[in-house]
């Protein structure tokens, strides 16, 4: 038996990171690590360049009870040529600079509507973790800024065997009440048969450069019972 905190994770509208383009901005299906990290560093009150490595060595998993609706939003932008004047101090002036010319685009976000997931961390000092996620210094999203939880996560630290364990004990929310994960995502141990790369190990937040890491998808069927082990 070791020492768990297990929260939920849903928000009306979650954008969870894909490569990201300039006309397109995809969502993956379910949060990664550095989401992870990100949120619990929003919690704490970290900044983005600021010190991590108390949350590195977290060890975290993935419950997916929902994935979420796929919806895509389009947005109209327009665009002042970059040769027209390199450091401009306002956009009238920009677009001044360009013979009041400007170039319309459309981009596209990815996003997934009701997502709702589980997720249990363990290693390190955890305590002060379920405290800042009752009471976050930093607002928290589910991905982007427009993604704000729809719910508070409800920390609780509890002892079990593992995560699948751990995972059993959320409580969720009243709405999804009697929901069952089906798919259980952890770092890649020797032996898992279902293994894919995901690039989301923070390397410089910054610079915005992330490692690969294999993650073990596992299927599951957790169904909590809404009570602390």
């Amino acid at each position: 038996m070791k020492p768990h905190l297990v929260f939920t994770l849903t928000a009306t509208l979650a954008a969870m990171g894909d490569v990201a383009g300039h006309e397109r901005r995809g969502s993956l299906t379910w949060p990664g690590r550095s989401a992870i990290l990100g949120l619990l560093g929003a919690a704490r009150g970290i900044e983005r360049g600021g010190d991590f490595s108390a949350l590195d060595a977290l060890g975290i998993a993935v419950a997916a009870f929902d994935e979420g609706t796929p919806l895509r939003d389009y947005h109209t932008v327009e665009t002042v040529p970059s040769a027209a004047i390199r450091r401009p101090n306002s956009r009238p002036e920009a677009l001044a600079a360009a013979g009041n010319r400007a170039s319309t685009t459309i981009t596209l976000r990815d996003y997934r509507a009701d997502a709702l997931f589980g997720v249990a961390v363990w290693g390190g000092d955890l305590d002060p973790l379920r405290a800042a996620l009752a009471a976050p210094r930093f607002t928290l999203y589910l991905g982007r800024k427009s993604c704000p939880l729809s719910t508070p996560p409800g920390a609780t630290l509890l002892d079990a065997e593992g995560p699948e364990e751990a995972l059993a004990a959320l409580i969720l929310p009243p709405w999804r009440q009697g929901a069952t994960a089906r798919w259980l995502m952890t770092d890649a141990e020797p032996g898992d048969p279902h293994v894919e790369q995901r690039r989301d190990q923070p390397l410089d937040r910054m610079k915005w450069h992330f490692a690969s890491r294999g993650i073990a998808i596992r299927q599951v069927a957790i169904r909590p019972t809404g009570r602390a082990a």
